[in-house]
């Protein structure tokens, strides 16, 4: 599914005192459309790893979890023993990639310029986030790939809506990255049921 749901806790939801945390219902909605991954951003605060944790144990096989906003050392060594399919950076960090291979853990870097993309590749980055992509466009891809060749699996994330999900894919990125333009006054976006559907007719 080419597509990646990013989620961002609030206090409500890390705070293990509160009950019915809204994320919970927020994640069963997602599910119960027929979203498979989900992003989680990563938190500071204190209740961030047990609620990861909470949320792998409800939802184990159902969704697959990464850790989104991975920007420091820090970010990167509290989500490397949660097991996480993924984790995905804002930025181009040579030395966080570094260390997320010494964790096994794969962290998906967030790349904007050709030279950012380049190192990226050079690197052996698989998989790269164009970030933000909605300031770069949807023919930034077509514009690069020339003058620099093969490229990794790209992403787009940044800005985006569920009316850019066809049109950016077929512009040939490998998946979308949407966050809380997903949601319009408290309810699911109802153009997403509707792509989500016709994807599962097609695949």
């Amino acid at each position: 599914q080419p597509l990646v749901v990013v989620l961002r806790p609030n206090n409500n939801d890390l705070e293990a005192s509160v009950p019915n945390r809204p994320i919970f219902s927020t994640l069963q909605r997602l599910e119960d459309a027929g979203v498979r991954h989900i992003e989680l951003a990563w938190s500071a605060h204190p209740g961030w790893i047990s609620l990861i944790k909470e949320i792998q144990s409800k939802f184990k096989g159902r969704l697959l979890l990464g850790a989104a906003s991975i920007s420091s050392s820090e970010a990167l060594e509290s989500i490397a023993k949660l097991g996480l399919s993924y984790a995905m950076s804002p930025l181009w960090n040579p030395t966080l990639q570094n260390q997320a291979k010494s964790l096994q853990q794969v962290l998906i870097p967030g790349v904007f310029s050709p030279t950012e993309i380049q190192q990226a590749s050079l690197l052996g980055c698989r998989l790269i986030k164009l970030f933000p992509a909605s300031t770069l466009g949807i023919k930034y891809l077509t514009q690069i790939k020339e003058p620099i060749g093969t490229l990794p699996f790209v992403i787009a994330a940044g800005g985006l809506s569920v009316s850019d999900l066809n049109p950016w894919l077929e512009a040939g990125f490998g998946a979308i990255v949407l966050g809380k333009e997903l949601f319009k006054d408290g309810q699911l976006d109802p153009l997403l049921t509707k792509w989500l559907t016709n994807q599962s007719r097609t695949t």
